[in-house]
């Protein structure tokens, strides 16, 4: 179960879930509680070594108190091989199960008294244009408090869904709380806890979507609408980088094998490629090649009859003028 940030417009505050707060309760730990505020306070913008001298803490006591929130499961540290850009500092670890919890009237009561869920809430209903009922209600308040996504991601996410819906199935279209809560479930085991991270995920899958469209094209597939298998495979094709005449040389390989677009085939080609680091035509023709194969030597063009003329007069100027030279060396022996 993670924490979460609320953003107050007055003020800031930290607030704990309660299966969070049980869990530092129940270890007794109160390093491993102070490092865990600490984490949700700086919003995950605050590398280690900061956040240890921001404590006071020596750099053994703090060691320790990562590990013990990682052992609870409280966190997720990412790898940091050497030589490698430092990692983001310590995420809360996402739910386990994407189950929502049971909220009583009294709850949503409680939790519409004010403060920013309420705001949340009035902010959503004038999104979506309608009354948020009881059971949409319990949806936003799982996300809020069950998931731990602040308000301001849970706005973006709600817009996020809009456009999709209406892209999908026109304009005016909205999204139901259901499909909202589906990918608010994705965006919690992305990490997606703050704004940037959040505006950076939209960007690329909007770049995405409006990449999809153009990639039809360019494998003769028409102007359709790409399948939920297409749509999967072209996406991560997409996502890997690869310039369209990579693509192109992909694709007329797998036909000249299969005879046809065969995804799956393909997408064996441009997975080897990935893997190589080969994403640009260039890069492929120069690094896919079979091992132990090299450039083929151009064989040199026989000469001209002209250039034959003009190589036996030098070599007939070559032996003359070596000819001359001995002659010279036997006269000035002879002379002396």
């Amino acid at each position: 179960m993670s924490g979460y940030v609320l953003h107050l417009p007055e003020d800031e505050s930290v607030v704990l879930s309660g299966p969070v707060a049980r869990r530092l309760v129940e270890s007794g730990d109160g390093d491993a509680a102070l490092l865990y505020i600490a984490v949700l306070r700086n919003r995950g913008s605050i590398d280690d070594e900061r956040l240890r001298l921001q404590l006071g803490w020596p750099a053994e006591r703090f060691r320790r108190g990562l590990d013990a929130l990682a052992g609870q499961g409280l966190i997720a540290r990412p790898d940091c091989p050497a030589g490698q850009p430092a990692p983001q500092p310590p995420a809360p670890a996402q739910p386990a199960a994407e189950q929502r919890p049971e909220y009583t009237r009294a709850d949503l009561a409680r939790a519409l008294e004010g403060g920013e869920f309420a705001a949340l809430a009035n902010a959503v209903e004038g999104k979506l244009g309608k009354k948020l009922t009881t059971r949409d209600l319990a949806v936003l308040l799982g996300l809020y408090d069950e998931q731990g996504l602040p308000a301001d991601v849970i706005f973006l996410l709600v817009g996020f869904c809009s456009e999709q819906i209406s892209a999908q199935f026109g304009e005016g279209r909205r999204p139901t709380l259901r499909q909202i809560e589906k990918e608010g479930f994705a965006w919690a085991r992305l990490g997606l806890m703050n704004q940037e991270r959040a505006a950076a995920h939209i960007k690329k899958v909007s770049q995405r979507r409006e990449a999809l469209p153009r990639l039809m094209r360019l494998l003769r597939l028409g102007e359709r609408a790409p399948s939920p298998g297409e749509e999967k495979y072209l996406a991560a094709w997409n996502d890997m980088g690869f310039d369209d005449e990579a693509l192109l040389r992909a694709y007329d390989k797998t036909v000249l094998k299969c005879g046809e677009l065969r995804w799956q085939y393909m997408n064996s080609i441009l997975s080897s490629w990935h893997k190589k680091g080969l994403h640009t035509l260039a890069e492929v023709e120069e690094g896919d090649r079979p091992t132990g194969s090299a450039k083929p030597r151009r064989r040199a063009a026989p000469p001209s009859p002209e250039g034959r003329r003009e190589a036996g007069g030098a070599v007939q100027e070559d032996l003359a003028r070596l000819e001359r030279f001995r002659q010279q060396l036997r006269r000035e022996k002879e002379e002396t």
